[in-house]
């Protein structure tokens, strides 16, 4: 059984529809796959109808988006109640502050002498509920600026760079309570990618576990290494922590993550699924 659990659509910051990203995941010998877009759950519906009619298993994600000590945190929830009413409102919070940046952001990238306008922003978005840094990032490209998301990202979009602007996130504890609360499993994205070991250094990672609940962490992702993989795989163990690997697909936005690439051992996925049982969630 092949299963990847971290992978995004058209309604956030991916590139294909989600109809079409489960079309790929058959074709990349893919058994399940979840869907995992940032902040919202607007794909899911559409997921779930494809992979019955193409024989994937979707599992119902979501990839929230989270701070610790001003530092982005990705947080993973599975198996949550897309109509929970506490989690609902506080994806709303979180897409405003994505959108709500955007205006300063195009005036900021305007003034470095990369001339683009809210239209272009949108229209690079294609209507995704949750709009942000990426489709800023799909303008410039468009625009020719730059060749890619990620020279955009080195050069224009990432914390410090020139067009970044700040926006809310939700506090990481708050975030996994939240997950609890729609009845998910709580997995954080990547922890030691990016240079987040510094953010969420391994005791404050076992404090998340005593004092909230943490239920796991990604182990097998593009962004981590042999080592990190390894030093995280024990520390999982060691901690109780369900194991997860992805791809975190992103279409074409994302270079060197195609699906499939990371995978989830199943014995690790029949305990997540179990964990989500018992919360009475959505398998």
């Amino acid at each position: 059984m092949r299963i990847d659990l971290h992978t995004h659509s058209r309604v956030s910051d991916g590139t294909d529809t989600p109809t079409s990203l489960v079309m790929k995941a058959h074709e990349a010998g893919l058994d399940v796959v979840a869907l995992t877009d940032h902040d919202s759950f607007g794909g899911i519906p559409e997921a779930l109808e494809a992979g019955k009619r193409i024989g994937v298993k979707v599992l119902c994600g979501i990839e929230l988006s989270t701070e610790h000590d001003g530092r982005s945190v990705h947080l993973l929830g599975y198996g949550c109640d897309p109509f929970d009413r506490a989690l609902n409102e506080e994806l709303g919070r979180i897409r405003f502050g994505r959108t709500d940046r955007l205006p300063a952001m195009v005036e900021r990238l305007t003034e470095a002498g990369l001339p683009i306008t809210m239209d272009d922003v949108m229209t690079a978005a294609h209507g995704a509920p949750a709009v942000g840094r990426p489709h800023v990032a799909d303008a410039l490209v468009a625009k020719g600026y730059v060749e890619d998301r990620d020279e955009a990202f080195a050069k224009w979009l990432g914390d410090g760079k020139p067009g970044y602007v700040h926006r809310y996130a939700v506090p990481l504890e708050r975030g996994i309570d939240l997950v609890h609360a729609a009845k998910g499993v709580a997995v954080i994205a990547h922890p030691w990618g990016r240079g987040n070991r510094e953010v969420l250094p391994a005791p404050y990672l076992e404090s998340l576990v005593r004092s909230h609940g943490l239920e796991g962490i990604e182990v097998d992702h593009p962004d981590h290494d042999e080592d990190t993989r390894s030093l995280l795989f024990e520390m999982g163990a060691r901690l109780g922590l369900v194991r997860t690997g992805s791809s975190d697909y992103h279409g074409t936005g994302k270079k060197n993550h195609p699906l499939g690439a990371n995978v989830t051992r199943p014995s690790a996925y029949r305990d997540l699924i179990g964990r989500i049982r018992r919360r009475g969630g959505v398998v």
